[in-house]
Protein backbone atom coordinates (compact mmCIF):
# COMPACT_ATOMS: atom_id res chain seq x y z
CA UNK A 1 0.00 0.00 0.00
CA UNK A 2 1.24 3.38 -0.38
CA UNK A 3 0.11 7.03 1.32
CA UNK A 4 0.80 10.30 -0.31
CA UNK A 5 1.89 12.89 2.50
CA UNK A 6 1.56 16.40 0.33
CA UNK A 7 3.54 19.29 2.36
CA UNK A 8 4.08 21.94 -0.42
CA UNK A 9 4.76 25.19 0.93
CA UNK A 10 5.69 24.44 4.26
CA UNK A 11 8.54 25.25 5.55
CA UNK A 12 11.17 22.88 6.85
CA UNK A 13 11.09 20.64 9.78
CA UNK A 14 7.62 20.44 9.29
CA UNK A 15 7.65 17.90 6.52
CA UNK A 16 10.25 16.02 8.32
CA UNK A 17 7.57 16.11 11.38
CA UNK A 18 4.92 15.20 9.16
CA UNK A 19 6.79 12.65 7.79
CA UNK A 20 7.80 11.09 10.89
CA UNK A 21 3.74 11.31 12.02
CA UNK A 22 2.90 10.25 8.88
CA UNK A 23 4.66 6.77 8.59
CA UNK A 24 3.39 5.85 12.25
CA UNK A 25 0.27 5.56 10.60
CA UNK A 26 1.26 2.58 7.63
CA UNK A 27 2.43 -0.74 8.27
CA UNK A 28 5.75 -2.27 7.87
CA UNK A 29 6.50 -3.06 3.69
CA UNK A 30 4.04 0.14 3.15
CA UNK A 31 5.40 2.98 0.98
CA UNK A 32 5.19 6.90 2.02
CA UNK A 33 5.26 8.95 -0.75
CA UNK A 34 6.20 12.92 0.08
CA UNK A 35 5.84 16.03 -1.88
CA UNK A 36 7.66 18.95 -0.70
CA UNK A 37 9.35 22.05 -1.77
CA UNK A 38 11.86 22.91 0.93
CA UNK A 39 14.95 22.75 -0.25
CA UNK A 40 16.69 21.48 3.65
CA UNK A 41 14.23 18.18 3.62
CA UNK A 42 16.01 17.06 0.40
CA UNK A 43 18.48 15.56 2.75
CA UNK A 44 16.91 15.62 6.42
CA UNK A 45 14.06 13.27 4.77
CA UNK A 46 16.58 10.60 3.56
CA UNK A 47 18.84 11.17 6.45
CA UNK A 48 16.10 10.60 9.09
CA UNK A 49 14.79 7.21 6.64
CA UNK A 50 18.04 5.84 7.33
CA UNK A 51 19.02 6.75 10.53
CA UNK A 52 15.25 5.13 10.96
CA UNK A 53 16.10 2.40 9.47
CA UNK A 54 13.55 2.78 6.59
CA UNK A 55 14.54 2.22 2.53
CA UNK A 56 14.13 5.27 0.06
CA UNK A 57 12.43 3.78 -3.12
CA UNK A 58 12.51 6.96 -5.14
CA UNK A 59 13.68 10.29 -4.63
CA UNK A 60 13.01 12.57 -7.58
CA UNK A 61 13.36 16.38 -8.65
CA UNK A 62 9.63 17.17 -9.88
CA UNK A 63 10.75 21.19 -10.46
CA UNK A 64 12.89 23.89 -10.37
CA UNK A 65 12.32 23.82 -6.37
CA UNK A 66 9.85 20.45 -5.62
CA UNK A 67 10.60 17.27 -4.94
CA UNK A 68 9.35 13.36 -4.40
CA UNK A 69 10.71 11.00 -2.05
CA UNK A 70 9.28 7.35 -1.11
CA UNK A 71 10.21 5.72 1.85
CA UNK A 72 9.23 2.07 2.69
CA UNK A 73 8.74 1.36 6.00
CA UNK A 74 10.74 -0.82 7.99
Amino acid sequence: MQKTLEVMGQVCPFPLVEAKSAIETIQSGDELIIQFDCTQATESLPRWAAEAGHKVTNFEQLGDAAWSITIQKK
